[in-house]
């Protein structure tokens, strides 16, 4: 498929055709990444960050906790201790 790059207001663009992009998985205003590989430009769909719950964060917590004292070493300076 070719394309030509056209002047919009101070910047340039191109026109991706809707069934481009659906093939592709893509929709408009997705975020996408443009990098430049040696004389390309690739344009890859930015994965969206999964929210995280605390039953994804716990998930792999048996339950058990240890309280350990941190050795921090002896004063250096003017700590107080």
């Amino acid at each position: 498929m070719q394309a030509t790059i056209q002047k919009w207001g101070n910047s340039q663009g191109i026109r991706i055709p809707k069934a481009f992009l659906e093939a592709l998985g893509m929709m408009e205003n997705d975020l996408v990444e443009l990098n430049r590989v040696d004389d390309n430009i690739v344009i890859t769909k930015v994965k969206e960050k999964k929210e995280l719950t605390l039953e994804d964060i716990f998930k792999d917590y048996d339950g058990e906790y240890k309280a350990e004292e941190f050795d921090w070493g002896s004063p250096v300076g003017k700590e107080v201790w």
